[in-house]
């Protein structure tokens, strides 16, 4: 039987944490650029490519100190953190003032 080994978990949840905050702060800034920029798809489209090479990246690393555990913690913490993101997301927005 395999054993769970919580320190890597919490290593993957930590580093995951903060990578997925950085990857959702980099999501708003990409927008507020293409929302400015005459080519909007090329500045979402190399915000995106940064954004989702950089998490996947520190991900292999993270995979590699720690192993299969700490990518369970590394996952988790990016869907916690999509999800706070999202709901707070959700808090601005409403249907009334769309036509």
């Amino acid at each position: 039987m395999m054993s769970f080994d919580w320190n890597a978990v919490v290593l993957g949840l930590a580093i995951g944490t903060v990578m997925s905050a950085l990857f959702f702060a980099g999501l708003g800034v990409g927008m507020r650029l293409a929302l400015r920029s005459a080519k909007p798809v090329a500045v979402l489209g190399l915000s995106a490519a940064f954004r989702i090479f950089a998490l996947l990246g520190i991900g292999w690393g993270v995979v590699g100190q720690g192993g299969p555990w700490s990518l369970l913690g590394y996952a988790a913490a990016f869907l916690i953190v999509r999800f706070i993101t999202t709901t707070i997301a959700s808090f601005g927005t409403s249907a009334e003032g769309a036509q």
